[in-house]
């Protein structure tokens, strides 16, 4: 096998195209290696509508960037005839080794897009030699086809929450199955509010999909969510994970001890002391101390933080009727708690307000087998990989990233050699 059988094997060259030249460029650097691909003299080529072989109408040349030759840049010429077929008019034939509309060939392509499931799309394409925009292009097109196909009939639970997409209050919301063992992001739209619903329940329809087979969704409580749900998937019950409810009372307490702390003195290490847990194993000895003193000194921190504590044992209620009974006394009992502080302890009040309003939500915890640690998981990889790239300049790319890691986009490039 000589040079040039070597080269058209690598390009996957199939009749009636050959490769009939090569010529290396060495005034540039890297050197660039040029592969001139024809077909042989009469031959009919396939109308790109119907398939039907037709002849040639007229050529046109084309380049198209291939994976490198060693060291050397590697670029694909052809001159791509158009054919007059017969029921459809005169059209460009497609290149076997590009896709039509694209400047790279397949296995460029192909190559490009397992580098950018390594390693940020900016840093992929300074390795092949090309600007972050054109692979950017290449990366849109292929999810965009993917998710084209994506078949959402049996879609039953769904989870979803919002996720930041840059800094000053920008978030998508991010939808995920909760039957689906791998990659379960079935959709993601820009914004948190009640809109995210209507576009969710028009994007199942548009892939098979009807929002009267939602039997379950998870979320937080989000008063825009739940009325969206309520709107969109009327069949659907709602449940309220619990992580978000002790996620609203930390952030209250938190709240308590940034107000306080500009009114006393809080002991050293309190900032972090109270978002952990008494019981877990991990307070310093300097956090346990601080914990002391807040309790000691009858700082409305140290309210905030026991009643945050209590919440564990709600949570180990072992039906739905019991734990609807403790949330009861709980409630109960953290207004007799900070009653005798109210201002200081307002945050307090907000969060057992909301969780007295959404308590039916809440209380389904019990009776579901559902839950929102995935997505809560599936958060941290996407901001992960948001800090990685150092932020992504529209929304729009980021959620083509969400898809491209974590969706049942199955293989992106079908090219066989």
């Amino acid at each position: 096998m000589d040079a040039g059988d070597l080269l058209a094997l690598g390009l996957g060259l199939q009749p009636p195209w050959r490769l009939v030249g090569q010529r290396v460029d060495t005034s540039k650097t890297p050197h660039e290696v040029f592969l001139e691909v024809t077909a042989d003299r009469g031959a009919e080529y396939p109308c790109s509508v119907c398939g039907v072989l037709c002849k040639a109408h007229d050529f046109q040349e084309f380049t198209w960037r291939h994976l490198n030759l060693f060291q050397h840049h590697c670029y694909v010429t052809a001159r791509l005839p158009r054919v007059d077929c017969p029921d459809h008019g005169i059209k460009r034939v497609k290149a076997p080794w590009a896709r039509e509309g694209s400047r790279f060939t397949l296995l460029f392509e192909q190559a490009a897009m397992t580098l950018v499931r390594e390693m940020p799309v900016l840093a992929a394409a300074r390795i092949i030699g090309i600007s972050d925009t054109r692979l950017w292009r290449v990366v849109h097109y292929y999810v965009a086809q993917a998710l084209a196909r994506l078949d959402l009939s049996g879609v039953k639970a769904v989870a979803l929450d919002e996720t930041a997409c840059k800094r000053r209050h920008n978030y998508v919301t991010v939808f995920i199955d909760l039957d689906r063992k791998q990659k379960p992001v079935i959709f993601v739209t820009p914004g948190k509010g009640k809109q995210c619903l209507a576009k969710f329940r028009q994007f199942l329809y548009g892939h098979g999909g009807d929002h009267r087979n939602i039997a379950e969704m998870v979320c937080d409580m989000s008063p825009a969510f739940l009325a969206a749900i309520a709107d969109s998937f009327p069949s659907a019950k709602v449940t309220v994970d619990w992580f978000h409810v002790v996620q609203l009372f930390t952030t209250a307490v938190d709240e308590v001890r940034k107000a306080e702390a500009k009114q006393n003195k809080l002991p050293k290490a309190t900032r972090w002391a109270v978002l952990k847990a008494a019981d877990g194993g991990r307070l310093t000895i300097k956090q346990q101390k601080a914990l002391h003193e807040l309790e000691s000194g009858g700082f409305a921190t140290a309210t905030a933080w026991r009643l945050k504590e209590m919440l564990r044992w709600v949570r180990k209620a072992s039906t739905p009727r019991a734990a609807q009974w403790r949330i009861t006394r709980f409630c109960r009992h953290a207004l007799k708690c900070i009653a005798y502080d109210l201002q200081n302890l307002a945050p307090v009040l907000k969060a057992l307000t909301t969780l007295e309003r959404h308590a039916p939500f809440i209380l389904r915890r019990w009776a579901s087998t559902y839950s929102n640690a995935r997505l809560e998981g599936l958060n941290g990889i996407f901001q992960a990989a948001r800090a990685r790239a150092r932020g992504y300049r529209n929304s729009f790319t980021f959620i083509t990233m969400i898809y491209f890691i974590a969706a049942p986009l199955g293989e992106l490039i079908k090219f066989h050699s």
